[in-house]
């Protein structure tokens, strides 16, 4: 099924983001991950590529793994080094596992390898993507802008050109602000963007969250979060409990105001998955019983 349906049927989607196991580990390792998760009946599942900088590699067959949980996956796909015929192998891959939904990505660069002539931006991987056909392309952005943009507004016009592209939903890298993100639906609705856009919600229930997640993602840490981590960094059990009680106020704070969906880093955490979703179950069937 092709996820802009869902957004057709549905105020608001609701998906979890896992990540492949260690290129050295078996793919097993994440199935039990996968089924805590699809028990929470999500939307959809997406599936990023792999670590280690093997790239694309072990996505499809989590992607598939997902699938055969009764749950529709979305395969992340990254270009930037790859060639044309890298990318028409890994399309057919994903095809013939009956994959239909791809977030098309330029990726991570990696030091000494070269890069792609045919695919600089993630728009012409979506590009190529919808060109060739049979596939649904979600695409990423960012609340706060792309840290290569010159500005929030070159980074818009750059995101209108992958929705020209193809991509018919896109998901937000995380943020903790939520006037940031209704700051930028509302440059993407004065560029013309109308597709739906589900707010990327990342907890901090862990402090290699804390100190790795904000310092690669460059997002704003408002002061709510700041006190939070202050006082509780180095107790496991409080910082867990703040982390879920601030982002699952974020959300019912997204949902009312209009969001299109939730998309929850959940960092392959089943618990944290879990206590968000009930948490929320109430407001979500009540924004979709609305519609």
């Amino acid at each position: 099924m092709f996820l802009s349906e869902l957004f057709r049927s549905k105020r608001a989607v609701c998906s979890f983001e896992i990540f492949p196991p260690k290129p050295t580990a078996d793919i097993a390792a994440v199935r039990g991950t996968i089924e805590e998760l699809s028990a929470l009946k999500p939307d959809y599942i997406s599936v990023t590529c792999s670590a280690g900088g093997s790239g694309n590699a072990r996505t499809p067959q989590i992607a598939q793994l997902v699938k055969s949980c009764g749950v529709e996956p979305l395969a992340h796909l990254t270009c930037i080094h790859s060639s044309r015929a890298d990318i028409d192998a890994a399309l057919d891959e994903l095809q013939q596992l009956g994959i239909e939904n791809i977030l098309a990505l330029r990726g991570d660069r990696i030091a000494g390898a070269a890069e792609s002539t045919v695919f600089a931006h993630a728009s012409d991987l979506a590009a190529h993507i919808s060109a060739r056909g049979g596939f649904d392309i979600a695409g990423a952005c960012y609340p706060e802008g792309h840290p290569e943009s010159a500005s929030l507004a070159e980074d818009v016009r750059n995101l209108k050109k992958k929705v020209d592209a193809g991509v018919t939903h896109l998901n937000t890298q995380l943020f903790f602000d939520n006037e940031d993100f209704y700051r930028f639906r509302d440059l993407l609705a004065a560029a013309g963007i109308d597709v739906p856009v589900q707010a990327g919600i990342m907890p901090l229930v862990k402090k290699s969250h804390v100190d790795r997640i904000i310092s690669l993602s460059g997002a704003k840490i408002p002061a709510k979060i700041s006190r939070s981590i202050a006082r509780f960094y180095d107790k496991p059990e409080a910082l867990m409990e703040a982390g879920i009680a601030y982002a699952v106020d974020q959300i019912v704070d997204l949902l009312a105001s209009g969001a299109q969906g939730i998309h929850l880093y959940v960092m392959n955490n089943p618990y944290v998955a879990r206590r968000i979703t009930e948490s929320i179950a109430g407001v979500v069937a009540e924004v979709n019983r609305a519609g």
